[in-house]
């Protein structure tokens, strides 16, 4: 079991990275579409450079739940399966360390697609 102030870090981290995300969907004009890329692609640049390991060491569930997480896990399954496939491990290494998470997301939204009709809000 953690201790008390590993859940305060963990919270912390991934309630920090929340928050930057909803001052740019309130304060930009950036798309949410957009900011998920972006935080996808710092995981990307903070794996490549090779600090996204400690940052993980240290905030744990903090920052590898949220999208900054997948995307560290793309770049870290490319680079892995450059390192044993050449170029053409670029390309597939991300998707097959991800794909886990990726099939999971088919099902449970399929299953939850079925089971609640989507509506559009009405403002």
């Amino acid at each position: 079991m953690l201790p008390w102030y590993e859940y305060f870090i963990v919270f912390g981290i991934g309630g920090l990275i929340c928050m930057i995300g909803q001052i740019l969907v309130i304060t930009t004009k950036i798309t949410t579409a957009r900011i998920l890329v972006l935080f996808e692609m710092i995981g990307v640049a903070l794996a490549a450079i090779g600090i996204y390991e400690p940052i993980s060491n240290f905030a744990k569930a903090g920052i590898n739940v949220p999208i900054v997480g997948f995307g560290a896990s793309l770049a870290k399954g490319a680079i892995e399966a450059v390192q044993t496939d050449g170029l053409l491990g670029a390309f597939s290494g991300g998707l097959a360390a991800v794909a886990g998470g990726i099939a999971a997301a088919i099902v449970f939204g399929s299953l939850i697609g079925s089971i609640f009709k989507a509506r559009t809000k009405k403002y």
